[in-house]
C-alpha cells in the first residue's frame, strides 16, 4: 500500500524512497580509491571520546570531569537557510563531561548542566525573555541518549535550537571500545570499581549563539529626543571594549594625553581611538557598534588628571581618574 504524505494524505504523492548523503565525502593521500575515502566530522564529540584514555592517564583527572572542544563540523544540509544559523560549514563547541553511571546519578547531573547552561546564556547578553528550554519526549530521543533538552531562542525567523544538552550514556564509549578492542574502562578508587562512564553533553554553534547576541543586543531608541540605532553588547562579548576620544584634535596636549591613555588600555582591551566628528557623532558610531564605554579626554583632563566616562546604555556620564578608570573597566569586562 502506498503511505499517504502528511501534508495531502493522497496516496501516490511521494517520490520512490532515497538515500540521502549527509556527511561530506573525500579522499586522502594521492590516490583516489576505495582505501583513500574520508568524511569531514559532523561533530567534535568523538575526537573526545577516542582520547578519553589518553586524557585520563596522562591529565591525571578523576571522574567527574570534562573535556571540551571547539572547531569546525561539516553537514551536508539538503536545505541551508537563515542566514548563518544553519550552514554547510559551522563552528562548534562541545562539551563531554563524564560521569560515573546510575539512574539517579545521570539525572542530577543533566538538570545542573542544563540549568549552568542556561545561565551562561544569560550572562553573554542573552535576553531571558527570548530562551526558553525544550524536553524532547522519550519517544523523540535519540538512540543513544537517556534524556535531551534543548535550549531554545526566539529568533526574528522564529524558535529555534540554541544548544542541546544530552544525557548519552556510554553509548559512545562502548561504540569505540568494541571497534578498537581496547578497554576504555575507567577504575574508580573511591568507588572500588571498573566502569565505562556515562556522558553529559553539552552541544552549542557557535555562529548561532553570535547571531542570538546580535539579536538580543539590537536595539533603537532615543537619547535626549533624538533617534539611535544601538548593540547593547555585554562589555565581555563586545568587539571595542573602550573607545578613546579626544575632545578636539587640534590641541597637542590633548591629544598627547588621549594617545597615552588609549596605549596604556590597549595593553590589555581592544580599543577604539577616534577623533574625526564632533564628540555626538562619535558617540552614535561607538554606539552603533556595540562599545560598552567611551572616555573623552577633554580641558579639564589637563588641569585635574580627571576624564568623562561615558556609558552606552544609559548615556550617562560622569568624571573618574585614570585609575578609577581602569579599575573599572577591569571589572565589567573581566
Amino acid at each position: 500500500a502506498l503511505a499517504p504524505p502528511p501534508a495531502t494524505g493522497t496516496p501516490g504523492a511521494l517520490t520512490e524512497p532515497r538515500d540521502f548523503n549527509l556527511m561530506f565525502q573525500t579522499s586522502v593521500g594521492a590516490m583516489s580509491d576505495a582505501a583513500s575515502v574520508a568524511y569531514l566530522r559532523p561533530e567534535t564529540a568523538q575526537g573526545i571520546f577516542t582520547n578519553f584514555k589518553n586524557v585520563v592517564s596522562t591529565a591525571r583527572v578523576k571522574v567527574p570531569f570534562g573535556i571540551a572542544q571547539i572547531g569546525k563540523a561539516f553537514r551536508n544540509e539538503i536545505t541551508p537557510r537563515n542566514f548563518i544559523f544553519r550552514s554547510r560549514e559551522f563552528e562548534q563547541m562541545e562539551l563531554e563531561y563524564f560521569i560515573p553511571p546510575g539512574e539517579e546519578v545521570w539525572q542530577q547531573y543533566h538538570s545542573e548542566w542544563l540549568q549552568r547552561r542556561y545561565d551562561w546564556h544569560v550572562s553573554i547578553g542573552l535576553l531571558p525573555e527570548l530562551l526558553s528550554i525544550d524536553h524532547h519526549a522519550p519517544d523523540k530521543l535519540a538512540h543513544y541518549a537517556r534524556a535531551c533538552s534543548d535550549i531554545m531562542f526566539k529568533f526574528p525567523f522564529g524558535v529555534q535550537e540554541l544548544e542541546g544538552c544530552a544525557a548519552r550514556g556510554n553509548y559512545d564509549l562502548t561504540q569505540h571500545q568494541g571497534a578498537s578492542g581496547k578497554s576504555l574502562e575507567y577504575t574508580d578508587e573511591e568507588r572500588k570499581e571498573k566502569y565505562l562512564p556515562h556522558v553529559i553533553e553539552p552541544s552549542v554553534g557557535v555562529d548561532r549563539c553570535m547571531l542570538a547576541v546580535i539579536c538580543s543586543a539590537y536595539t533603537k531608541d532615543k537619547v535626549n529626543g533624538e533617534a539611535r540605532t544601538v548593540l547593547r553588547f555585554h562589555p565581555r562579548i563586545a568587539p571595542i571594549k573602550v573607545a578613546v576620544l579626544p575632545l578636539v584634535k587640534n590641541n597637542e596636549a590633548i591629544m598627547d594625553k588621549a594617545t597615552a591613555l588609549y596605549r596604556k588600555l590597549q595593553r590589555r582591551y581592544n580599543v577604539f581611538f577616534d577623533q574625526g566628528g564632533n564628540i555626538g557623532r562619535r558617540y552614535r558610531r561607538m554606539d552603533e557598534a556595540g562599545t560598552p564605554f567611551c572616555v573623552t579626554v577633554d580641558f579639564e583632563s589637563l588641569e585635574d588628571g580627571t576624564v568623562t566616562l561615558r556609558d552606552r546604555d544609559s548615556a550617562a556620564q560622569r568624571r573618574v581618574t585614570e585609575q578609577e578608570l581602569l579599575e573599572f573597566i577591569a571589572e565589567q569586562v573581566e
